[in-house]
């Protein structure tokens, strides 16, 4: 559980950090780190560049594909890769109701986030995370 609250908060902070800058990122990197020493990483392509929702899916996607049973985690970083101007993304009319609601909240938080500060607003199941923030 620890590890998808963690995993949700870096997606959420690296999709902020993107759509401030102006870019969107056309692969994701999750680097992770384990007791002992050891390590693993792995790079998956975005279907299109994005700095939204898309993000978090295939973040979902590498932990998966890290096959993490009892393995102790003690470093998890996500990484947006292969970044283009945001002007560059092509905005496709979609029939996705859900996914176009998510942009549109997307939007509406930055401007909270803008306006007080970045922990403002979120997905609730990260606020415990940023209590002391």
């Amino acid at each position: 559980m620890a590890r998808s609250l963690a995993l949700l908060d870096l997606v959420v902070r690296l999709g902020l950090q993107l759509r401030r800058r102006g870019q969107a990122a056309r692969a994701l990197t999750l680097p992770l780190r384990f007791a002992g020493g050891t390590s693993w990483e792995k790079t998956r392509r975005l279907p299109e560049p994005s700095a939204h929702d898309d993000v978090r899916t295939a973040a979902y996607q590498l932990m998966d594909a890290a096959g993490l049973q009892r393995a102790h985690l003690t470093g998890i970083v996500l990484k947006g890769e292969d970044l283009i101007d945001a002007g560059q993304v092509a905005e496709q009319i979609s029939l996705d109701a859900a996914h176009e609601s998510r942009l549109v909240a997307d939007q509406a938080m930055d401007r909270i986030r803008r306006k007080f500060r970045p922990a403002s607003v979120g997905p609730a199941t990260v606020a415990p995370l940023h209590r002391a923030s």
